[in-house]
């Protein structure tokens, strides 16, 4: 962006060097939009959750499951 820009920010959150100061409509405004996407987000949390849950599990078990998975691979080919 040019320094010399004919357009000039208004942001009522600018503090020109001074202290910051919060608007309450600026803070509903905050927070009605993080309510918002947390909703948006939740299904995508529960899954991640779920999978971060079931890899700890298995990262727990990592011999016990290769030996479970090692016996159903060799079972199921000499039931062939």
């Amino acid at each position: 962006m040019p320094k010399n820009s004919a357009v000039t920010p208004s942001w009522t959150t600018s503090s020109f060097g001074h202290p910051a100061e919060w608007l309450s409509s600026e803070r509903s405004e905050l927070s009605a939009h993080l309510a918002h996407c947390g909703e948006q987000r939740r299904p995508l949390h529960v899954l991640r959750s779920g999978a971060d849950r079931l890899q700890g599990m298995m990262v727990s078990r990592v011999v016990t499951s290769a030996v479970v998975l090692g016996f159903l691979i060799g079972g199921s080919w000499l039931a062939l």
